[in-house]
């Protein structure tokens, strides 16, 4: 696990590592390795809203990049981190991260797919598979981007997003950073030359991180 603690704080751009949390087990389990823990409001509905309370708290207003990494992204690799930090150090409001997609997979809703502009700014997120394949033939030469689920904020902006009500298209495909892009503001994504990570969304994801983690952990000790 040090290794771990020191492996998040060697990110380009990270200076300081925060847990925001409303579970008393994850504080207790991180005691020992000297990570700072912020205990939250347990009624948020979102991560955002709970990273957006501690980069409310004064110790941390002097902080002009936020980044929000979630608990079950816990292979998200350091250029998406560092990339989404970038995007926003290049003048965008939001950074994320995107990895190619198989084409074979482009149509399941737990993937989220994004396109976006010859800038890399983001022009829309969906469950759905975008770009529409209209005509097969062209497959060979189609692009998929898969988001990653990572944020990076200019700390004005994260505060202004989470004052905002849900949009109706973040309500229709149940995706948060709709919100931001329905408000005008751009979300710049760092794009990586390798499939994403696995996340934890179901039990069989959960079986198969604790067997990835018991190796990375065997190697990192």
């Amino acid at each position: 696990m040090a290794r771990v603690v020191e492996r998040a704080r060697e990110v380009p751009g990270v200076d300081h590592l925060v847990v925001a949390t409303d579970s008393r087990e994850i504080a207790e389990a991180l005691a020992p390795w000297g990570v700072t823990v912020v205990m939250t409001d347990p009624a948020h509905e979102s991560g955002t809203d709970r990273v957006a309370e501690v980069a409310r708290r004064p110790e941390y207003a002097g902080c002009d990049i936020v980044v929000n990494l979630q608990g079950d992204e816990p292979f998200m690799p350091i250029d998406a981190v560092a990339g989404s930090i970038a995007r926003v150090h290049q003048g965008d409001a939001i950074g994320t991260a995107a990895s190619p997609l198989d084409p074979a997979h482009r149509h399941e809703p737990a993937l989220v797919k994004v396109v976006t502009d010859a800038a890399g700014r983001a022009l829309y997120f969906s469950r759905a598979a975008i770009p529409h394949l209209r005509d097969p033939a062209d497959l060979p030469d189609a692009r998929w981007w898969q988001h990653l689920g990572v944020y990076a904020y200019r700390r004005e902006v994260l505060l202004h997003v989470t004052t905002l009500p849900p949009c109706a298209l973040e309500r229709t495909e149940r995706l948060e950073q709709l919100r931001a892009l329905d408000a005008g503001l751009s979300i710049g994504v760092a794009f990586l030359d390798r499939p994403a990570p696995a996340g934890i969304d179901t039990p069989a994801d959960l079986a198969a991180a604790q067997l990835r983690w018991r190796d990375f952990a065997e190697v990192s000790s």
